[in-house]
């Protein structure tokens, strides 16, 4: 960890089409090897997809996903004397958003869809539904949070 200060944000600029900067963060995530018109297209194919299936707005769609998926509490390693313990910890805003994107890519990209727009589209859809793998991972980790509770006072 820095010492001297505090690593500085970068403030990321709203998307072109939909004018958010979500949209914007997830594209990043999306993105590999820095391929920008690549990501873009598939997140507003996959976007397009899913607002025929459910007859909303994509913006709507996409940010009703983020906040299905978002965990509230995480588990944490902790070291007390010798022994190590999952100390349940509340997520901030800012990491819960950044966990929400990366579980649904990774969710996204294991499914069996034949592109990868096609399987963005699904688990957006599954999500807004409030089932698949992205809100089976939140899921479980509510559930390990939970079953470690008692040891909430090793907070820190």
């Amino acid at each position: 960890m820095a010492r001297r200060r505090t690593a500085e944000k970068r403030e990321i600029l709203p998307d072109s089409r939909l004018g958010s900067v979500s949209v914007s963060r997830f594209i990043n995530c999306l993105m590999l090897d820095g391929k920008r018109s690549v990501a873009e297209r598939i997140f507003y194919d996959a976007v397009e997809q899913a607002e025929k299936k459910l007859n909303q707005q994509g913006l709507e769609v996409f940010s009703g996903v983020l906040e299905n998926i978002r965990p509230m509490v995480e588990v944490r390693s902790r070291r007390v004397g010798g022994a190590t313990y999952q100390v349940p910890v509340e997520v901030r805003a800012e990491r819960a958003r950044a966990l929400a994107m990366r579980w649904l890519i990774a969710s996204a990209a294991k499914r069996g869809e034949r592109t990868m727009a096609d399987k963005l589209a699904g688990e957006i859809i599954d999500a807004f539904n409030g089932r698949g793998a992205a809100i089976k991972k939140r899921d479980d980790t509510h559930k390990m949070a939970e079953a470690n509770r008692a040891f909430a006072h090793y907070r820190w």
